[in-house]
Parts: C-alpha cells; sequence; structure tokens
C-alpha cells in the first residue's frame, strides 16, 4: 500500500510539471489559482461522468454498502493527510506517511471484521427465515 500511495504521488508530481511546462511552452500565463480552477474542475467531471454510472450499477443491484464505503474510505485518505500536514503545520507531532498508511490500514481491518459479522448476521436471518 506504501508503495502504491508513493506512486500515486509521483504520478501528480509528474502530471503537475507537465502541466505546467504547457503553461509555459504556449504562453498562456494562468495564474496558480486559474490553474487550479480549470484542472481540479476539469478532474472533478471526469470523475463524475466515472462515478456516478458506478454508483448507479450499485444501487440498481443492492450493494448500498459499497457506496457507503467508498464514500468513507475517501474521507478516511483525507482526514488521515490533513492530520498529518496539521501536525507538520502545528509542530504537534511528526509528519509520517506510515501513520496515513496504518490508519488506512485500521479502517480496512475493522471494516473486514464488521463484514464478517454482517454477513453471518444476515446468514441467520436467512436461514430462520428459512425454517
Amino acid at each position: 500500500m506504501e508503495n502504491f500511495l508513493y506512486w500515486v504521488v509521483g504520478q501528480v508530481a509528474r502530471v503537475h510539471n507537465y502541466l505546467l511546462r504547457m503553461n509555459d511552452t504556449y504562453e498562456y500565463n494562468f495564474s496558480d489559482k486559474e490553474l487550479h480552477f480549470l484542472i481540479i474542475g476539469a478532474m472533478g467531471m471526469m470523475m463524475i461522468f466515472v462515478v456516478h454510472p458506478i454508483f448507479k450499477w450499485l444501487v440498481k443491484h443492492g450493494h448500498i454498502m459499497m457506496i457507503s464505503w467508498i464514500y468513507v474510505f475517501t474521507l478516511i485518505i483525507v482526514i488521515t493527510f490533513a492530520i498529518e500536514i496539521g501536525q507538520r503545520v502545528t509542530h504537534t507531532g511528526v509528519m509520517e506517511f506510515k501513520d496515513i498508511v496504518f490508519g488506512v490500514f485500521g479502517f480496512i481491518s475493522m471494516f473486514l471484521v464488521f463484514s464478517v459479522v454482517r454477513g453471518i448476521y444476515h446468514l441467520v436471518l436467512r436461514l430462520m427465515h428459512g425454517i
């Protein structure tokens, strides 16, 4: 997981550098704020076009819990990054990437335990209704 997150950060840096080179090469002279407006806005819309059909499919097939998991997983990523950045800025702790990895792994582990318990609960309900 740690290698994957480093890879993602590296890819974001590469895209960032590419966009800055494009801005300079074609002399668009977009400010940093204008670039963020354009790029993040476009990325958000591309994500909507991907995520919306997936969520519609999940709802249609009764996988509401998966939507909740995706939402909470996304929040956990944002929150863990925010905590680590906050520690760096306020000097109230040490900003460590491993803290993010362990926090995310904690959520995944606890969700797996929850899923097993939930699965057993639903199995018992089905068996009781079948009797």
